[in-house]
């Protein structure tokens, strides 16, 4: 690097004052965490308690210009409150909460609440998870944390009833769009703010974090960069360092701007503020992370150089300091939830085998991947064990959420109808 390029990788990122528009930088969530118990009496008090601390954080950072997109309520394991010994007693105890929602919500300003039962544990209460799925949708989040022994061995029997219920959940919600609600988790921690990978055991009985949602503040960044000529005519590959370092800059001013707000709110509550978790979380409305990749010299993803950007993108999300990080805090690569990724499946850019390539060095495994609706139980499965494998391996948190689509084969183009989901080509297992 010549000595003029790295003199401006001193640059001061508070006098860049378009990198500090708080539009560039969204709260996908603020999350809840807490207990409810076998006594139905008691759950709206405490329902309530935690939509109103959440209106009191969003309302905080909406002050301070800060959008915020949802309130996010889990729970702890929900076999210890609902009743799961029948579909029939379950489903009583979820319409009893959706109508203490219902009514908690009625008047209000119409930001989104999501709902988590938070982790099935037992094989009966994972047996009931497609029905009540189908029945509750966005208020039966759930997921199964699928454990390795001491030499990394997986829990395959846990494996394959994960599997058959992403296949039942599959045949039992149009378009298989249920598997939105449902993930398997490997060698992940509690107090994830992003849903349906989200749980906790119940030991903190009050707590909260903040997800948020990145993508435009990083393009943005990196146009700067491009836009101004900072890096002289040099490559990205000798450049790495100024980009990290600008990266790192720009997300460190606004998190501690959304960290600042929410200590200085939560000091006289009786809420545990666990942290933040500084994935970008990319959604159908703002720039997909495509867009990043291309800014820094990868034609596509899936092209030559995207595990190498990929590494240098979650280090910048690991580089935050003077927080509490929680949950995932690292690349996202959510397919059907990326309008670029969603894009590149009909271009035919990448493939799963790329995706778990890329979880390797980052990202969440395999994430709202669409699948051929008659996918055998033997391959979802082995895709299961592959990314479980890489979580303990690597001793990093990953997950699969895959979409078996039903009647699709391979190419085929899904037909998503969800207002979360961008329609894309099904991905093939191998």
């Amino acid at each position: 690097m010549s000595d003029n390029s790295s003199a401006k990788t001193s640059l001061d990122f508070e006098m860049i004052e378009k990198l500090k528009d708080k539009k560039l930088c969204k709260v996908r969530t603020v999350t809840t965490f807490i207990n409810l118990y076998s006594d139905m009496a008691t759950w709206q008090a405490v329902l309530e308690d935690a939509i109103t601390h959440c209106e009191k954080v969003v309302e905080n950072l909406n002050s301070k210009d800060y959008t915020v997109q949802s309130i996010r309520i889990v729970t702890n394991p929900y076999g210890e409150y609902l009743d799961t010994s029948s579909l029939s007693t379950a489903s009583t105890g979820l319409a009893t909460i959706t109508d203490i929602l219902d009514v908690l919500n009625e008047g209000k300003s119409g930001l989104r609440v999501r709902f988590a039962i938070g982790e099935a544990k037992t094989a009966q209460e994972i047996e009931l998870l497609p029905e009540l799925i189908a029945q509750y949708g966005d208020l039966c989040n759930a997921c199964v944390n699928v454990t390795a022994n001491e030499i990394g061995i997986l829990d395959n029997a846990l494996i394959e009833q994960c599997a058959e219920t992403v296949q039942a959940i599959a045949k039992l919600t149009p378009r298989g769009e249920g598997n939105f609600n449902f993930t398997v988790n490997f060698n992940c921690d509690e107090f994830i703010p992003y849903f349906p990978a989200s749980y906790h055991s119940g030991k903190t009985e009050k707590g909260f974090v903040v997800g948020l949602e990145t993508p435009d503040l990083l393009v943005e960044t990196l146009q700067y960069i491009r836009k101004e000529s900072l890096l002289n005519g040099m490559t990205y590959q000798k450049d790495q360092q100024f980009i990290f370092d600008a990266l790192s800059k720009a997300l460190q001013y606004h998190i501690n701007n959304i960290d600042s707000c929410v200590q200085q709110l939560n000091s006289a509550s009786d809420w545990r503020y666990l942290g933040i978790d500084t994935s970008p979380a990319p959604s159908k409305d703002c720039h997909s992370m495509v867009d990043v990749y291309k800014l820094l010299g990868v034609p596509y993803f899936g092209a030559s150089g995207t595990v190498e950007t990929s590494a240098l993108l979650t280090r910048v999300f690991k580089s935050i300091t003077d927080i509490d990080m929680v949950g995932f805090s690292g690349l996202m690569l959510a397919v059907t939830e990326d309008k670029g990724l969603a894009q590149a499946t009909l271009d035919n850019e990448f493939d799963i085998p790329m995706l778990l390539t890329n979880s390797a060095i980052c990202g969440i495994g395999l994430d709202t991947v669409p699948i051929p609706g008659d996918t055998p139980k033997d391959k979802l499965c082995a895709l299961m064990r592959d990314t479980g494998t890489m979580a303990y391996r690597l001793n990093k948190p990953l997950t699969v959420r895959v979409f078996p689509v039903p009647e699709l084969d391979a190419g085929d183009i899904t037909q998503f109808e969800s207002s979360d989901l961008c329609n894309c080509a099904v991905l093939a297992v191998p």
